[in-house]
């Protein structure tokens, strides 16, 4: 991974054009060929990026930044204030929690249960940043990426934004819709995942296990 600090302005010359003026900044490049440019602020999220594959072409004082559709981040750079590389190695991923990985394992058993005449097609469905943790079909035949939490909130939503930036590249996948999957899922989450094009549903993880909760019921 190499980061670099650099007072820079960014031009985005794509399906769409977006102008950053002269500001200082950090740049991200990842080994993945991805490329981010960030702010000290907006949290994580970058002020602009270019998703791999991508090749960087380097010359005094600019940078292009262009990507297999022919788009381009034109970075031009007025001063370095820091440019350093590190070897992350490979990275092992998130580990779920049991009750997580054993809700995913019940919804590939029962994936009628996050909507009707839901199939699945494969468990950890991989892309290049890692794996969807469903992906299933829906009673159209479409895909449906899904994300499983436990708890439902804004970073699982991002994850699966990217995910889904990824798989809709794919024509023999696309259109692939997103479903966020949870026990709960936190108002901000729904809000955001509503934003984006990608359906919640809440399960009961009980009942998926076949356990009936031990409540009095009013008939």
């Amino acid at each position: 991974m190499r980061l670099v600090i650099a007072r820079c302005s960014v031009d985005y010359v794509g399906r769409l054009t977006a102008h950053l003026p002269m500001a200082t900044r950090l740049l991200l490049i990842k080994a993945d060929g991805s490329v981010s440019i960030h702010a000290d602020d907006r949290a994580y999220k970058p002020l602009n990026w270019m998703s791999p594959p991508c090749r960087v072409e380097e010359a005094p004082g600019a940078w292009k930044v262009i990507n297999k559709a022919g788009e381009e981040l034109r970075i031009t750079i007025e001063e370095v204030l820091h440019d350093t590389s590190h070897e992350l190695g490979v990275d092992p991923g998130l580990r779920k929690d049991g009750v997580e990985a054993h809700l995913q394992i019940l919804l590939a058993d029962n994936p009628t249960a996050m909507g009707k005449d839901f199939t699945l097609v494969r468990r950890e469905y991989p892309t290049a940043i890692g794996p969807v943790d469903l992906m299933c079909r829906d009673a159209n035949g479409a895909h449906v990426a899904v994300e499983v939490k436990r708890r439902g909130e804004i970073d699982g939503v991002e994850q699966l934004t990217r995910y889904l930036e990824l798989l809709n590249r794919d024509p023999l996948l696309a259109p692939v819709s997103g479903l966020f999957v949870a026990q709960e899922i936190k108002p901000q989450a729904k809000v955001l995942a509503n934003d984006r094009g990608i359906r919640c549903v809440t399960v009961d993880y009980d009942r998926l296990r076949g356990i009936e909760k031990d409540e009095l019921t009013l008939f």
